[in-house]
Parts: C-alpha cells; sequence; structure tokens
C-alpha cells in the first residue's frame, strides 16, 4: 500500500529560492491540474546510455502533462531532441488489462504515450514499448515496428548481450532474436491460472517487483518465474463505470488466505534445458528477489517466509536447480524484514547488501562468509545508487545528516566507516548513475524550488544541467511564486518521549486573527516519510491562499527513521500513529493563530483508514475529517502488506479486532467524507461499502462520494478538480468561515 494523495496533488519527489513575480496572480484549482505543471517540466526515467555519451528520459508534452514522448541530450554538446513521438507512432489502441493492471501496481495508471524503454547494450537502438506493441528506435530518427499483435506485450526486455529481445504475451515468455526473425514461444502452459515471466498480484502490488524472467549476462539462460493462481481466493469485484457495471471475479489474496504457487526454473532462450529451482519443501514463501551472479555461474535468489521474518539469501546452480542457503536474515521477536533493492554482487564473487540487523538500514560487504560494516550509525541509507568495483567505491543515498533531508554518500569498501557527502546541504535528493559509477544524475529539490536535474562526476561536481527549472520568468510557477509561503519545520515529543517532525506552512498572520488547519497525514508503514525539505506542489500553497494553515506530521510506524520507529505498529496499526496525530492536533490547538474549532484532518489510503480511526479515538477535536480510498476491514486486504504488520488473521485475529476501522463506527460524531473509486482492485471498494452500510445501520450521518471507473487513483482530466472541490465544498459548510 502506498499513498496516492500525492498523485492527486500532482506532487514532485524530489532546489535556488522560488523568484516572485511583480504582480502574482491567485491560483485556482482549474489551473493546478491544468498543463503544463505547475512544478516545471518533469522528465522521467532517465538513463544514460551504454557509452554515457546520451541521457534519454521520458518528457511531458506542453499541452498534455499525462502523455509522454522519449527524448535524447547529447551530455557533450548539449544537443537536445525527441527521439520517439509517442502521437506520431502511436496507435491509440487501448491497452490490455494485464498491462493496465501492471501499470496500476507501478502507480502510473494515469499515464499516457511512453512509460518505459530499454537502451540496446551496444547503444544503437532502444526498446519502446507503446500502446500494447514494440518498437525499435534508432538514434538518428527511425523506428521500426517489433510487434503488431491484438494481444499486447508485458515486461518486455532487451537481453544483456543483445541478442535477443523477450517479452511475455498470453501469459507465456516469448523470445526474439533482434536480428528480425519472428518470436518464439519459450514456454507454453500459460493459461487459465498459470502465467509465465510475470510477477504475482503482491510481487507488484507491495514487494517492489514487477517482472518475473531474468536474462544471464552472457545470454545463455533465462531465470523464469511460473505462478498458478488457482489456489487464491476470487473477488467479486463489481468495476462500476459511468457506462454500466462489469462485474469482475478478480483472484485477489487477502489476508489469512491462500497465496498463488510461485516455483521458478532456469531454461535455455529456446526454452529447452528447463530445470526446476529447488526453493524448499514449503510451497507457502513468497519470491522476493532473482539475480545472476556477474559470471553468469550462480542464480542468487531471495526466499521469504510466509510470516516475513526470515529471508533467505540462496545461491543456485543453473545447471541443476540445486540451492545452498548463503545466509539469513532473521527479524527480532515483533519486527518483520523490510525487502530492498540496495544489494549488488559483485564480480569477485563477494556481495554488496543492506541490512537492517542493527536497527538501522545499513550497507555490509559480504565475502567469504565474512561480514564487514560499511556504514553505520543512528541513520538509515535508503538506496545503493551505483557501484564502481575498480576503485571498490559504492555511492548511495541516506540521512546521516538530518532526517528531513536525503544526500548522495560515497564510502570506499577497503575504508568502512568513512563516509562523504556528495550533494549540498538544504535540498532532498535522489541519484542514479552510469553502470561503470563513473557519472551521476542527481535530482533535487527543496521547499521553495521544484525538481532540478544535474549530471554530475563521481566526486559530486556538476557537470551541466540537464534541467535547471529555475522558478523565472518562463516557468509556469513564476506568476505565482509571490504568494508562495514559507514551510516551517519543528518538532513535537510523543508520549514516550520519541522525537515527531512536523512541518507547516501559514497564510500571512494578522495579529488576533485565527486560522482553520488542513491536516494532512498518511501514518502508514513501509512507505517514505511526509516531512522532507522536498519540494511539495502547489496544492498546498493553494490551500493556503484560501486561508487554511496547511500541516502535517509524521508518526512512529513510519518509514526511514530505523525499526524500532517502524515497529511500533507491529500487530498494532490504527493505535501510536492515531495518538501521535492526536499529539499533532494537541500542539496546534496551543498555537495563537490556529482556531482550534476548525481542524479539518484529510488521509487517503492508510491516510483514509487513519482518519476514521482518528474521528472515532477522539470524537468532538477535529472539525470535519476526509477519508479517501480507505481500509476498513484488514481481512479485505492483501497478504503481504498485511501479515508483515499484523500477523495471520488466524492465528492472530485479536490483532485484526484492535485495527478494525468498523468496530468503532458508533463513536463517530463529527462530519465525515468518504471517498472511493468504485474500480478499485487494490483497496477494493467492499471497504467502502462494508462502511458506509455500518454507519447506516447506526444512523450515523455522514458523506459519500464515489467516482465510477476510478480505480484507488481518483484522478485525471477533470477528475482531479472534481475531487478537490468535493473536498473543499465540504469544508466549506462543514467549518465555516468565523463571522
Amino acid at each position: 500500500m502506498r499513498r496516492f494523495w500525492l498523485t492527486a496533488l500532482a506532487l514532485s519527489i524530489i532546489g535556488a529560492p522560488a523568484m516572485a513575480a511583480d504582480a502574482p496572480q491567485k491560483l485556482t484549482l482549474e489551473r493546478l491540474f491544468a498543463s503544463p505543471d505547475l512544478s516545471g517540466p518533469q522528465p522521467r526515467g532517465l538513463k544514460l546510455s551504454p557509452d554515457g555519451r546520451l541521457l534519454t528520459s521520458l518528457r511531458p508534452r506542453a499541452d498534455e502533462r499525462d502523455r509522454f514522448d522519449l527524448w535524447a541530450l547529447d551530455t557533450q554538446t548539449g544537443r537536445e531532441w525527441m527521439l520517439v513521438d509517442s502521437k506520431a507512432i502511436g496507435s491509440g489502441a487501448e491497452l490490455s488489462e494485464a498491462e493496465k493492471m501492471q501499470r496500476e501496481r507501478a502507480r502510473i495508471g494515469g499515464s499516457k504515450g511512453i512509460v518505459a524503454y530499454d537502451w540496446t547494450p551496444d547503444g544503437k537502438a532502444i526498446l519502446v514499448p507503446l500502446d500494447g506493441d514494440l518498437f525499435l528506435a534508432q538514434l538518428d530518427g527511425k523506428v521500426d515496428r517489433l510487434t503488431n499483435s491484438p494481444e499486447g506485450e508485458l515486461n518486455p526486455a532487451v537481453s544483456p548481450k543483445g541478442g535477443y529481445l523477450s517479452f511475455v504475451r498470453d501469459q507465456n515468455l516469448f523470445v526474439q532474436p533482434i536480428g528480425g526473425a519472428a518470436p518464439w514461444m519459450a514456454t507454453q502452459s500459460g493459461q487459465g491460472n498459470v502465467h509465465w515471466g510475470e510477477a504475482e498480484f503482491v510481487a507488484q502490488e507491495e514487494m517492489d517487483r514487477r517482472t518475473g524472467y531474468w536474462w544471464s549476462p552472457d545470454d545463455k539462460f533465462i531465470a523464469v518465474e511460473k505462478f498458478d493462481e488457482a489456489p487464491v481466493g476470487i473477488v467479486t469485484r463489481a468495476a462500476i463505470g459511468a457506462d454500466g457495471t462489469r462485474v469482475v471475479d478478480q483472484r485477489y489474496p487477502a489476508a489469512g488466505t491462500a497465496n498463488a504457487l510461485v516455483e521458478l526454473y532456469v531454461m535455455k532462450p529456446d526454452g529447452s534445458a528447463r530445470v526446476k529451482v529447488d526453493l524448499g519443501s514449503n510451497p507457502d514463501i513468497y519470491l522476493a528477489r532473482v539475480d545472476w551472479t556477474p559470471d553468469g555461474k550462480t542464480l542468487l535468489v531471495q526466499r521469504q517466509s510466509r510470516d516475513q521474518k526470515t529471508l533467505d539469501m540462496l545461491s543456485v546452480d543453473p545447471q541443476t536447480g540445486a540451492a545452498t542457503i548463503l545466509f539469513t536474515e532473521k527479524a527480532g521477536a515483533r519486527s518483520w524484514i523490510n525487502l530492498t533493492d540496495a544489494y549488488q554482487p559483485l564480480k569477485d564473487g563477494s556481495l554488496i547488501w543492506r541490512s537492517e540487523r542493527t536497527g538501522f538500514g545499513h550497507l555490509y560487504h559480504f565475502k567469504g562468509g565474512k561480514w564487514t560494516a560499511l556504514t553505520q550509525g543512528d541513520w538509515v541509507v535508503q538506496a545503493l545508487v551505483g557501484v564502481d568495483e575498480a576503485k571498490g567505491r559504492l555511492f548511495f543515498t541516506g540521512n546521516k545528516d538530518g532526517f528531513l533531508e536525503q544526500h548522495l554518500y560515497a564510502v570506499d569498501i577497503a575504508k568502512p566507516g568513512q563516509v562523504t557527502r556528495l550533494t549540498e546541504g538544504g535540498w532532498w535528493h535522489g541519484a542514479t548513475m552510469d553502470a561503470a559509477a563513473s557519472r551521476v544524475i542527481v535530482a533535487r529539490s527543496s521547499p521553495t524550488q521544484p525538481t532540478q536535474l544535474y549530471l554530475a562526476d563521481a566526486s559530486g561536481k556538476r557537470l551541466r544541467w540537464l534541467n535547471e527549472n529555475a522558478v523565472r520568468d518562463g516557468h509556469p510557477y513564476f506568476p505565482f511564486a509571490g504568494d508562495h509561503q514559507e514551510r516551517k519545520f519543528g518538532t513535537i515529543k510523543a508520549a514516550d518521549g520519541t522525537e515527531l517532525y512536523w512541518e507547516m506552512i501559514t497564510p500571512k498572520i494578522e495579529p488576533g486573527k485565527t486560522y482553520p488547519v488542513f491536516f494532512q497525514h498518511y501514518g502508514g508503514p513501509g512507505t517514505g516519510q511526509q516531512v522532507t525539505r522536498a519540494w511539495n506542489g502547489a496544492l498546498p500553497q493553494y490551500l493556503v491562499s484560501r486561508g487554511y494553515i496547511y500541516f502535517q506530521i509524521d508518526n512512529r510506524g513510519s518509514y526511514h527513521r530505523g525499526k524500532a520507529f517502524e515497529d511500533h505498529l507491529y500487530h498494532a496499526m490504527g493505535s501510536v500513529e492515531v495518538a501521535d496525530q492526536l499529539a499533532g492536533a494537541a500542539y496546534l490547538k496551543t498555537l495563537p493563530f490556529v482556531d482550534a474549532k476548525r481542524i479539518a484532518i484529510n488521509g487517503w489510503s492508510y491516510g483514509g483508514y487513519l482518519t476514521i480511526k482518528m474521528l472515532e479515538a477522539a470524537p468532538g477535536v477535529f472539525a470535519a475529517g476526509i477519508s479517501g480510498a480507505p481500509v476498513t476491514k484488514w481481512e479485505l486486504y492483501d497478504t503481504h502488506y498485511t501479515e508483515r504488520y499484523l500477523g495471520d488473521p488466524r492465528t492472530d485475529p485479536q490483532s485484526y479486532a484492535t485495527s478494525n476501522a468498523l468496530a468503532d463506527t458508533a463513536k463517530i460524531a463529527d462530519p465525515l467524507l468518504l471517498i472511493h473509486g468504485m474500480s478499485d482492485d487494490n483497496v477494493v471498494f467492499t471497504n467502502a461499502t462494508a462502511f458506509a452500510a455500518k454507519m447506516q445501520r447506526e444512523a450515523r450521518p455522514f458523506e459519500m462520494m464515489f467516482y465510477p471507473g476510478q480505480t484507488h487513483r481518483v484522478g485525471g482530466p477533470g477528475i482531479s478538480q472534481h475531487l478537490w472541490t468535493t473536498i473543499l465544498d465540504f469544508l466549506d459548510r462543514r467549518m465555516p468561515a468565523q463571522k
């Protein structure tokens, strides 16, 4: 589960202070969601070509912010050009249901045009999926169609040596020589409940694993997942749209029920010489990650236990499928294992690995059965950005210099603990590097500056701007920058003394006047923090321009503060996060410029759940609450997310009983607006209808706004504006301005 309210706000994730226009214009809802994006051009999918000369990216069109084209930039000359125009070669064909669902899982359900691409290893061409088919784009602008089928292709990839193109069609893996020969089926039994080469639902939704097959570095073998959904329960879901209702029998692994049966095979590109990987005698496990060692002689498989307290790294012989345990990570008694992508096998047979064994995520070097801690301290390594094996140097992002900032750092394997920061203080940074870790693309933002992109060398020195995006004349936000109000940060203490970070934006305070509060929250585990020194979009500024104070606080249980901070929610969702958000409300009520009787809370997904729990726990504290796409009964949510925190409802029923949002609906006495997409396949619509029915049986008044055809992401042209018009109209009626 990840937050979607941020998508609705059109927030940036990743700056120079904004330059004020002479006569600032007033923000409107219409402009907030119109094109171009007020945060300026926001390229996605930045990659350096194999030779490092070209930088490619997906850029939104100025007149259609949700449609992306493929662009290239020569990093030596600065020349830029569009490589692939999505409208020129696209057919506009409707995507297959499988691809639509994959996009929902990847949180790009509202994106159009080109959403992904893959360089060929020789750097001469780029594989481009578009409108369900595959194209090969040359650097001179020529584009060749590779497939033309009504079924659509999923998970396309170019093999590491560049010999093959692979993709999934009709639940089977296909392989095709790059030279132009027809594709063949490497698997044949995919049909009904059986899928080859895909990631099962929970892998996509909760494990950040998007594919189900992996090429060996020498193109000789492919490791391919096979999963069978037959054991998974069917949720009959009514996908209610504007033009009618479609009944969908969806295989949905609800907490405490069976998962898909997952197997792993190794085969040659033509499907021959197939061997089954030994994943152990217990089939009720999660296939977390699969990787090849650089020499292609070993397959590394991460096997996670159903209770997510044990993670085994398996070393697999691809010739036989035999597996041995290389090492094991174990969680504490009241904790769980967080999966990570911050690891890399090295050419000498050793491994860089991120572990939370000390209570904070840090990098380790595993060699010859021995562990060496490369970073340490009460801070968190977030991502492994690059590895320069020749120099033995690692690059990573983390929060060593404070929890509100994220920076790029470097450390040498030979000099453990000697960490060097490579980015400027006062900003929030993300980064990606080329394969040799010689150059880095840095994305940075600040409370006053939307995302900027620059190219740097391995020392962190900026070589050139890729997207300066400065807020000056010509920038979409420049006409409104004069009214941009300062984001302020501070801390309060939780009940146990833990320091909690908050942020606040206020209108220009007039002496003696008090202001209503728009109290935003998410609060759930496993998701990035909310309070950061990053750009957070224009919508909070719009709310402030309407006279609201904008406020949010990061409660115990959220990510990036270490396991002890996160583990407060172990078997206790709906507890400390509610208490900490209420502590934030209590703090607000001590401020002389806050109207204590007009504090409204708003949250989406887990935040929607939290809205309900807060209103149940503290009637009268808030003037109103908005609950978007809430989980109201955790038995309705999926296995991997829910059981991670609450355990199995078959053996831990009490955790589910206390976390339930339906049990105490009779305590809700404050105005509530319930919002949900009527085709939501993640937090299924039953969560909303179950809550609505319970409130109605108890004669508890509340308001509803349900969106036909919308999924867990409620947004898009017209819809986003309607959503926020509904929210603000509700607040205007429920906590009107004082006379």
